[in-house]
């Protein structure tokens, strides 16, 4: 089946206007035609705030309990016993300004994630202009800047993901793959919306979840009815 035949048929499946709840939407999605490769599945949610105010930004890190399915490199900006621990706990690269020498020079990228000890900052802070632009600067408040990086290479690995709302006021995060287990796909889901509702600013007014989507790499999006996914949600 031709890609776009095979959307075709995937998009006659999800009845327009119609919003599912959160297990049907799972359901469907794992129903749809798969593409020929194992798509991850995105999860995009609509909120009801305006992040060019400072107060209704929405940002942070969460675990999702069976990860996102994909191998996340992580590079670590340490030294001496923190470089031991970060090799010991699965880091990918582990260094200090021999790495950020490679960053500047050579335009090296090869990793999706970066953590470092809060006195390797002035090395790392020099790479501002190159990882900031990328989401990929460590930051304290999302566990990236920390000296228990044991730990935040464990959590990257196994699945931690960020979430930050876009220009638009939308969140999208990859939270697994087509071949995950409708259930998985469930239980992925509530934790990254339970934890974006943990994170409603007290700016916010009105509806704070207005509208969520799920859909897979080369899939057609499937609207989520946003009381079934975050019943307690608050006007």
């Amino acid at each position: 089946m031709g890609a776009s035949r095979r959307f075709r048929t995937a998009a006659e499946a999800v009845e327009e206007g119609r919003l599912y709840s959160l297990d049907e939407a799972m359901a469907l999605l794992t129903e749809l035609p798969a593409a020929k490769f194992d798509e991850s599945v995105d999860l995009s949610i609509n909120l009801g705030v305006d992040p060019k105010h400072a107060d209704q930004m929405v940002r942070g890190a969460i675990v999702l309990p069976h990860g996102t399915g994909r191998e996340t490199r992580v590079l670590v900006f340490a030294k001496g016993e923190k470089e031991k621990e970060a090799r010991e706990a699965g880091a990918d690269h582990v260094g200090g300004e021999d790495l950020a020498g490679k960053i500047q020079k050579e335009g090296w990228l090869d990793f999706e994630r970066v953590i470092a000890t809060p006195d390797m900052m002035s090395v790392v802070g020099r790479l501002g202009k190159i990882l900031g632009p990328r989401g990929l600067m460590p930051n304290p408040k999302l566990g990236t800047v920390t000296m228990d990086v044991g730990t935040a290479v464990r959590d990257q690995k196994s699945g931690k993901v960020e979430y930050r709302v876009d220009k638009a006021g939308i969140i999208h995060v990859s939270i697994g793959k087509r071949s995950f287990e409708k259930q998985k796909l469930v239980e992925n889901a509530s934790a990254l919306i339970d934890a974006v509702m943990r994170a409603k600013p007290a700016a916010s007014k009105g509806i704070y979840l207005k509208k969520i989507a799920v859909s897979t790499t080369m899939g057609p999006g499937i609207r989520i009815e946003p009381a079934s996914a975050a019943p307690a949600q608050a006007a």
